[in-house]
């Protein structure tokens, strides 16, 4: 289990929840929210990669605020201000920097999928993962990505469809940048998330696509972030 942590943001503080491994220390990863705030599963994540050895903390981009309508969720997300979530996210790289063991990855889930990505053009990010996310309404400086995308897609999501995926991985590379994106066929928006609010406890989860993208996202991390 992990612990609230407060960490410096530009001259003010962000909280976040820090899972770490049985070592203490080791590379770290920012693990970014869905639209539904800094969420009990989201906190799962974070404790999933501690298991496998690396320094995570999920930034809470909402500051104490949770939604479980998605009307709720949509007007959090729109109420977003990107310029402070890049500060809390890079308060969050630059304490992974200085608690961690050196490399620094990013995980983010729909908004946070893009999110991922938009630190990975602010920060130095040694491995950037993308789940079923866009670019949140700003178009980052795509040549400023220091190290490889992997993104994971579902083949029915009208949010971050198929198509708008291959669009974004191919702008990715047309910027000179190594990127991977994978389609999960017979899956839909948030097959990750196991406790989803509106798909009413999963129904949107698919076990066989996320155990498969799950462990790409290991083996990545292994290959970039050791």
């Amino acid at each position: 289990m992990g612990e609230i942590v407060t960490f410096p943001s530009n001259g003010s503080t962000c909280q976040g929840y820090l899972a770490k491994p049985a070592s203490g220390t080791g590379p770290g990863v920012v693990v970014i929210q869905e639209w539904w705030g800094l969420t009990p599963w989201i906190q799962s994540v974070a404790d999933r990669l501690a298991a496998e050895g690396y320094l995570a903390l999920a930034p809470d981009l909402y500051h104490g605020a949770k939604a479980s309508e998605p009307d709720e969720a949509q007007k959090l997300m729109m109420s977003l201000k990107m310029d402070k979530a890049a500060l809390d996210m890079s308060g969050a790289y630059d304490y992974l920097k200085a608690n961690g063991s050196g490399k620094v990855g990013s995980v983010g889930f729909c908004l946070g999928g893009g999110l991922s990505l938009f630190i990975a053009t602010l920060k130095p990010i040694d491995a950037c993962v993308v789940y079923y996310g866009v670019l949140p309404g700003v178009q980052p400086d795509l040549s400023k990505i220091s190290g490889p995308v992997l993104g994971h897609y579902a083949q029915n999501d009208s949010w971050a469809s198929p198509d708008a995926a291959r669009a974004l991985e191919q702008q990715i590379r047309d910027a000179g940048k190594q990127v991977e994106f994978h389609i999960y066929p017979d899956t839909t928006h948030a097959f990750m998330n196991t406790s989803d609010p509106i798909e009413k406890v999963g129904a949107a989860h698919n076990p066989d696509a996320s155990k498969l993208a799950w462990e790409r996202t290991l083996a990545f991390y292994k290959q970039h972030l050791s």
